[in-house]
């Protein structure tokens, strides 16, 4: 029985990167259906065509794919997100994670290693980058962690504080963990308090200098 092919919308500004996928997956069971050069032509085609899969760049004009990958995630959550960057760049990845990504895959992958992603993805499967994706993912989403008696905060401060060392908005903190946004502004302002910093920056350097992240 012949394997049904993985529609897929690919989004990235640059046409020759757009040309080089088709050509790279040509052959395999991923199936181009549509392409997209800006953000926001990717959620209009996701809408139209119903794809099961979209690959968007994070760096495009106008909204970029971590924007397009928020509101494609809210207007069709049954679709997967696959981010395509040239990046690796644990804030980028976090904030995938956070948005609702299913995997993060950089340029220079190779043809299988991108279509076991995109047809992963599209079955429902753990990420194909067990190392970076799932370590920021799990240290996003660690819930039981054992709190430091040295370190003055409550679990859920040091979940915030995560984040935040991770470069996140506390928007973008409040759809990681479940919680509202004016939730997540007390936590912020309890971790400075508590840590005695006056900002994010000087917060993510005190939770890197601790092993939080």
């Amino acid at each position: 029985m012949k394997q049904m092919a993985v529609k897929v919308v690919i989004a990235d500004d640059h046409e020759v990167v757009r040309r080089g996928l088709a050509s790279l997956l040509s052959g395999s069971e991923v199936k181009i259906v549509g392409e997209a050069s800006t953000g926001d032509e990717a959620i209009r085609l996701t809408k139209k065509l119903k794809p099961d899969v979209v690959l968007i760049d994070i760096r495009m004009p106008g909204k970029d794919g971590l924007a397009a990958l928020e509101k494609i995630r809210h207007d069709a959550p049954n679709v997967r997100c696959v981010m395509l960057s040239t990046f690796d760049n644990p804030t980028y990845v976090a904030r995938a994670v956070a948005a609702g990504a299913h995997d993060y895959i950089l340029k220079g992958s190779t043809r299988a290693e991108l279509v076991h992603s995109i047809t992963g993805a599209a079955a429902g499967q753990l990420p194909m980058r067990a190392g970076e994706l799932r370590r920021v993912a799990t240290t996003m989403a660690n819930r039981v962690a054992t709190p430091d008696p040295d370190i003055p905060l409550t679990q859920r401060e040091t979940q915030v504080l995560r984040h935040m060392a991770l470069g996140l908005s506390n928007k973008e903190i409040a759809q990681s963990l479940t919680i509202s946004v004016e939730t997540v502004k007390e936590h912020v302002q309890n971790v400075l308090r508590k840590i005695a910093v006056s900002d994010r920056t000087q917060a993510a350097v005190w939770a890197v200098r601790r092993g939080l992240v």
